[in-house]
């Protein structure tokens, strides 16, 4: 998945590990919308900033509660959903920010507007933010050397499969009471924490969301314990848009 400019420089990756639901509705009976059909799926929106920014904040409860409730003088209405959004944008208004060859046209009170569309609270609730540079040319022409699908696709299975014997569910639906039991790092992994927290001035949500992050790699790595590389990987992954 990649950009609608061919050309740009770089491309956000959000991705949350989280219940979602979204919902758009007209009239005096609630409709479910794109994000609410895509339940038990994954939803792609590209050029992320190009939403309404209102659009945007509506799903910061959601993301939250795994669910919506419509109130309507009639009646009332709750979609549930679970699915995994992600979505890109550019790095700046032409797509050229950071660009080898090709130079920005944008202003940094442009680039600083455009990246400001995707609020703080909502960012707080995305798990990572991955950069993508631009490929040379050379890497486009030659053949892929990473591992297959098949491969991916048989770790995942197996992290997954650690996961629902451990607590029965995924590590996205761990709770705080259940983080606290399921996904204490070593100690040098929490002395990492406690820095990256102090440091970065990070909330609880997204304290919590490292952790369940942390516990996801571990599985993976197929570690029965959270370490301080993954802790440290997880937090990678907390970039701010700003710091892009």
């Amino acid at each position: 998945m990649v950009s609608s400019r061919k050309y740009c420089s770089s491309v956000a990756f959000i991705v949350l590990d989280s219940q979602i639901i979204f919902l758009l509705t007209g009239g005096a009976n609630p409709q479910p919308g794109e994000i609410s059909l895509a339940h038990h799926g994954v939803l792609f929106l590209d050029e992320l900033p190009e939403f309404d920014r209102k659009v945007l904040e509506v799903l910061r409860e959601p993301l939250e509660s795994g669910r919506i409730l419509i109130s309507r003088a009639a009646r009332q209405a709750e979609f549930p959903a679970r699915f995994q959004l992600v979505a890109a944008m550019n790095p700046c208004p032409c797509g050229y920010l950071g660009h080898p060859r090709h130079a920005c046209r944008c202003t940094p009170d442009q680039v600083s507007k455009y990246r400001g569309k995707i609020s703080g609270p909502l960012l707080d609730r995305i798990d990572m933010i991955v950069e993508v540079p631009v490929l040379p040319e050379s890497a486009l022409l030659s053949a892929a050397d990473g591992e297959s699908s098949a491969t991916v696709r048989e770790r995942v299975a197996q992290a997954r499969e650690r996961q629902l014997t451990r607590q029965g569910h995924p590590n996205n639906a761990l709770q705080p009471k259940a983080i606290d039991m399921h996904c204490v790092p070593d100690n040098a992994g929490l002395s990492l924490l406690s820095a990256a927290i102090n440091k970065l001035g990070l909330s609880a949500r997204a304290s919590h969301r490292i952790l369940r992050m942390a516990r996801t790699i571990a599985d993976l790595d197929n570690a029965s314990a959270i370490q301080s590389r993954h802790i440290a990987e997880a937090i990678q992954y907390r970039r701010t848009l700003s710091g892009s």
